[in-house]
């Protein structure tokens, strides 16, 4: 072999390198799968959301808890709930939710398949030993970002969801709820979770 081929070699294999960088380089990042980084970037968007959600969900049950009883915190979570979520969502671009195994919605709260074993396997960390607010899991799948963090059974939520209900709680649901499953629960249970997810 000639100097002359095996430089022509040693050029061509340089070019080709170059070109193949400089095509990635060009790849739209929405293309590309997202970096670890990326990953928890989008894990701590969603817990801040989470803290918001349940931030301003929480004082509004607690006036109306002192204010009218168990029965006008039933009427506030049925019509703030959704529209925190709603106002959530709209500003933010992620799709946020609360889902359960016992729902009480079940039109909105009802899991998909991804969610139901998700929340199967909070069930399962719980009895392991883990503390309720270090339970949550996150995925990539089908082009989204998806988390959820379990939410604990806390004293406010006792009078309508906990195992000793009054006749008139029990009526109220089922005005607002015709098909609920979420009572039954004991203090510091899991009775459900955020879940959120947004297009990568």
């Amino acid at each position: 072999m000639t100097q002359h081929t095996s430089r022509l070699r040693t050029t061509l294999k340089l070019t080709l390198s170059c070109s193949l960088l400089a095509s990635l380089i060009a790849t739209p990042l929405s293309f590309a799968q997202p970096q670890k980084e990326d990953m928890a970037q989008l894990q701590t968007q969603a817990k801040i959301l989470v803290q918001k959600f349940s931030g301003e969900l929480k004082p509004q049950l607690k006036k109306a808890l002192q204010t009218g009883g168990p029965l006008q915190a039933i009427e506030v979570c049925a019509t703030s709930a959704p529209e925190i979520a709603r106002t959530l969502s709209q500003e933010t671009g992620w799709d946020i939710k609360r889902v359960s195994l016992q729902p009480r919605n079940d039109k909105s709260a009802q899991p998909d398949a991804w969610e139901h074993k998700v929340l199967q396997n909070f069930d399962q960390r719980q009895r392991d030993g883990e503390t309720v607010v270090e339970i949550n899991y996150s995925e990539q799948i089908d082009g989204r970002f998806r988390f959820m963090q379990a939410q604990a059974v806390e004293p406010i939520c006792l009078a309508c969801h906990g195992q000793h209900l009054s006749p008139d709680v029990v009526q109220s649901l089922k005005k607002y709820y015709p098909k609920d499953q979420a009572t039954g629960y004991s203090l510091g249970q899991i009775r459900g979770a955020f879940s959120l997810s947004k297009p990568l």
